[in-house]
């Protein structure tokens, strides 16, 4: 039996940030990997330099994911089709077709149909507050979430397929002290800060590293993670964060990506290594 991950965002670039190095990792496997997308960041930044306009954004952000998949060796990708709601507060946020503002019985049915016909073992999406607290983000988690649990129930969307239950569902978990520890090389290397100031507060930031329960070594994938995040030239300028480090610096730091299990519920135990463990 092939193995199967489906991961559940909700901009072009989430998903190599976060998983780029394990989507690359159990691709390269054998593992079936299915790529599913909220939006196409029509509402995102553009780096200098780029070739994109407002107008022109989303079709651009959705080659750039169709280049980081094909970089990781995902096998499908699929676009849900609404609008990036941009970051909090910003008037994107009330527009009509922002996926902030989709319904739950909109968007929970299409996930229920992706995940019964994936029928994928492995679900990842973000932790509840999206990371930093993007409104897209928040809800691709609620959503998913719902999902997750309604594809197993017969009862619910039966015109959606079979019921599947996942044997687990993971949550993307970068750990306080992944940013402590750029915080702390950078500094060392003399960077202006002034800009990164929130980085030097780990305890605000990150998921908590005693509630990782797993930790997926990406070394021998990192280098597609890092094509990949190339492929998001809109998104990966020359002022982002990651960019601020020496290349082989912030390729160790990205060398290990870290999960937390949200179910079935885990015993306290030492971090697995395999989302798949024991499967």
């Amino acid at each position: 039996m092939t193995h199967s991950l489906l991961a559940v965002f909700a901009h072009p670039d989430d998903e190599a940030f976060g998983t780029g190095g394990t989507l690359a990792h159990y691709a390269e496997a054998g593992v079936r990997t299915t790529l599913v997308c909220a939006t196409r960041g029509e509402a995102g930044e553009i780096a200098e330099g780029v070739d994109a306009t407002p107008e022109t954004l989303g079709a651009v952000r959705e080659g750039e994911l169709r280049c980081a998949a094909e970089t990781m060796g995902v096998a499908e990708l699929i676009f849900l089709d609404y609008r990036d709601s941009g970051m909090a507060g910003l008037p994107e946020n009330a527009h009509p077709a922002a996926f902030v503002n989709a319904a739950a019985e909109e968007v929970v049915p299409q996930l229920v149909r992706i995940i019964r016909q994936v029928r994928p073992e492995i679900v990842v999406t973000f932790e509840p507050n999206g990371g930093y607290g993007h409104p897209d983000h928040i809800a691709i988690h609620k959503h998913t979430v719902a999902a997750f649990h309604a594809a197993a129930d017969a009862n619910r969307y039966p015109e959606a397929g079979p019921a599947w239950q996942a044997e687990r569902l993971y949550y993307t978990a970068i750990p306080r002290s992944f940013f402590t520890r750029m915080w702390e090389q950078l500094v060392a290397l003399g960077r202006d800060m002034s800009e990164y100031g929130w980085l030097a507060n780990g305890d605000e930031h990150g998921w908590p590293d005693e509630a990782v329960t797993a930790v997926i070594d990406v070394g021998t994938t990192v280098e597609a993670k890092w094509s990949a995040l190339h492929c998001h030239r809109t998104q990966f300028g020359p002022g982002n964060l990651f960019r601020q480090l020496p290349e082989p610096m912030v390729k160790e730091l990205m060398r290990h990506e870290s999960f937390a299990q949200a179910w079935p519920e885990r015993a306290s135990a030492a971090p697995d290594d395999d989302l798949f463990a024991g499967l």
